[in-house]
């Protein structure tokens, strides 16, 4: 007679338990590659996550440089052009279409254009 076994074919105690064992040794084994598996993927997409983040805020910061620069260039353009409207003898009419040219150019934009107009008009 084998050991392990009953007398019937069937396996004893011993066998039983050794079974129970192997089972439950290889559940837990293959649980824990699946947790490891599952931490991985979590760990890429947080990275991934973090470098989209990383790349937003990055193209936010160029745009708002952009928009800084873009005010900037317009108020020089303002500043260059005031001094050189003066020696054309403060003729409105000229210096509103310098300043219309100026808007169509995109030198401007509709509110600065409105503002010029006014200081101009004296409004």
């Amino acid at each position: 007679m084998r050991r392990g076994i009953g007398r019937r074919g069937r396996p004893g105690l011993v066998g039983t338990v050794a079974r129970t064992a192997v089972v439950a040794g290889t559940a837990t084994a293959v649980s824990g590659a699946m947790y490891g598996h599952q931490q991985k993927k979590q760990a890429v997409q947080m990275q991934e996550m973090a470098a989209d983040q990383a790349a937003f805020d990055s193209q936010a910061q160029l745009q708002d440089m952009q928009a800084q620069m873009n005010a900037m260039q317009a108020q020089q353009m303002q500043a260059a052009v005031a001094p050189a409207a003066a020696p054309a003898g403060n003729d409105m009419m000229a210096q509103l279409q310098q300043l219309t040219q100026m808007k169509d150019a995109g030198a401007l934009t509709d509110v600065e254009f409105q503002a010029a107009k006014a200081k101009l008009l004296g409004i």
